[in-house]
Order: structure tokens, then sequence, then C-alpha cells
């Protein structure tokens, strides 16, 4: 493996599974011990959560977040135990992926990125019950009238509705008030969208609605101990490398507002030297986005104990 073309990506909400990280808790008592150290932090028992919990409480977005970012340290902690020389030279992660891609990088540690992910989520719920909102995805049409038919939306029902993720070629995340929303999606398949539609998740992430949130986040932000991270992180804002606390702190002060420009991220890292892509975590999401931005690029998902062993070989 050549590390100094190798990128790991981290995934964000959607990814989420019962059952996810249980292999490799298994099989690494490394990844267990992380599942542990967690447990101690927040006061939470995330192998009960993940491994034999409900589905609608993983999927309340207080518990979704840190249980995806806990899943993936576990398993990036497995990995680089099992491959010492394991350090990429890109690290990128999809929303809430950008904090663990953060803590991958040594920028912050795991238990400050932890806390953050958890008040982040925190907050996000309550700015979600405050002011409810929707998300939903236009496939097939791409980013310059997706963002038209937003803007139409928008000025016809009074609600606000912004572009959430630019993920790949023909998939657009869309974020906003619920009635501006659906008129989205019914535009959009009048101006040549192949399918549109809503998503299950009631908060309104990456829009104008996480307002308050972002606001009392941002606060917190001012105080955390960044580092300098060892190799560059890729973020979603500006999709470009963050190489300064400075810069770290001015990304995730606009993120949870700001849309997720995974594509661009992408082609930069790809533009910088990235030739493999290693999902860590739960989940194929982002490997498949990353097979639609650019075909040539090698994919590889480690999200259990069986997939790290057959990358480790």
């Amino acid at each position: 493996m050549n590390w100094k073309t190798t990128a790991f990506i981290f995934p964000g909400q959607g990814s989420q599974a019962i059952g996810m990280g249980q292999s490799i808790a298994v099989a690494f008592p490394i990844a267990r011990q992380t599942f542990d150290q967690a447990n101690e932090i927040l006061g939470l028992n995330f192998a009960d959560l993940l491994f034999q919990g409900s589905p609608q409480e993983l999927n309340d977005t207080y518990n979704t977040q840190p249980a995806l970012f806990v899943t993936s340290i576990a398993t990036l902690r497995a990995l680089q135990e099992r491959l010492p020389d394991a350090s990429p030279s890109f690290t990128a992660g999809h929303s809430l992926g950008e904090y663990t891609a953060l803590v991958a990088s040594g920028a912050i540690s795991f238990e400050v990125g932890l806390r953050l992910v958890r008040e982040r989520a925190r907050l996000m719920r309550e700015a979600g019950a405050a002011h409810p909102g929707a998300m939903g995805v236009f496939l097939g049409i791409e980013v310059d009238l997706a963002r038209q038919v937003c803007e139409d939306a928008s000025n016809q029902t009074g609600e606000p509705l912004v572009i959430a993720n630019d993920n790949c070629p023909g998939q657009i995340v869309i974020s906003g008030g619920a009635r501006a929303v659906e008129v989205a999606i019914e535009h959009s398949k009048q101006v040549g969208a192949k399918r549109s539609q809503r998503l299950a998740l009631s908060v309104a992430a990456h829009s104008p609605l996480m307002a308050s949130a972002a606001e009392q986040f941002n606060q917190l932000l001012q105080t955390a101990p960044f580092q300098t991270p060892a190799f560059a992180v890729y973020g979603n804002v500006t999709a470009e490398p963050l190489t300064t606390p400075h810069s770290i702190i001015e990304e995730l002060s606009q993120q949870m507002l700001a849309p997720v420009r995974w594509r661009e991220s992408i082609h930069h890292m790809i533009r910088d030297g990235a030739q493999t892509f290693v999902e860590i975590g739960n989940g194929e999401v982002l490997s498949g986005l990353v097979k639609r931005i650019d075909n040539a690029v090698t994919r590889v998902v480690v999200q259990s104990a069986e997939t790290l062993e057959a990358f480790a070989e």
C-alpha cells in the first residue's frame, strides 16, 4: 500500500445500522476499549445501543452522531493496530464524519472530538424541534439546476431551502422548510430529475434552520484545543485542506449551515495525488459516491473484521 497516495474517508449520518462495529469489537480489543472509553466519557453504553438497541433509538440524531463517530474511530484504531504504518496523506469526512477525520489526523483528541459531536447532535436536535424542517434528494440533475429549483421553491413558499450536499454527479441533497422541500421535489421532476424524494429526516441539516444550533456551538468551538493536523484534512465547507487550528475552527463554525461540497473535496484530493480511498466505518455510501465522481481511483471499504483483514493482507 502506498500511503502517500491514500485517503481515509469517514461516513456521516445515514450510514448507521444496528450491529455496526460489533465484529470489530469482538476481534480487536483496542476497538472494544474505544467503545468502553466512549462509555466513560458520555455515560452511555455504546455496546448496548449499537449491538442490541432499537433502530428508533439509534436513529435519534442525539445518538446517531456519536455512535457513528465512535464506530469509525474504533475501526480506525483496529486498522492501525493491524497495520502500524497505516498513515494516509489525505482525509475527509462527510458532515459529521469531518469530526472523525479531524481526530484521525491528530487535530483534536478522541475525547474532545466525542464531546463536540455529542453537543453538536444535541443542539441540532433542539433546533430541529424548534424549527422543524425536512430534507430531500434529487437524482439526475446537476447542482446549478438544483440550486435554481431550491430558489424557486423558497420564493413560492416563503420558506428557506438550500443545497445541503453536493454528493456526486447527479445526486444533490436539499434541506429547509418542509413545504418548500415538497414543492421542490415536484418541480425537480418537471425539469428532468430521474427521481426525487423526501428523506426520512426531521432535522434540516446544513440549512438556515440550524442557525440557533450553529450560534451556540460556535461558542464552544472557540475554546476547543485544536492542533495542526498531521496530514491534510479536506473540509466540507471549503473543499480544500485545513492546515491550521484557525482554519479548522473557521471551517467548523460554518459547517452546520453550509453545504457539504463532497464532490469537490474528492476531486481536490485526486488533484493533489490521492489514488486510493479507504472508507472507514459503517456502510459503503461514500465509496459509492467516489465511484460516481471518478471511477478510475481505487476504493476500499473497512467496516468489519472481515473487510479489515482482507485490506491488511
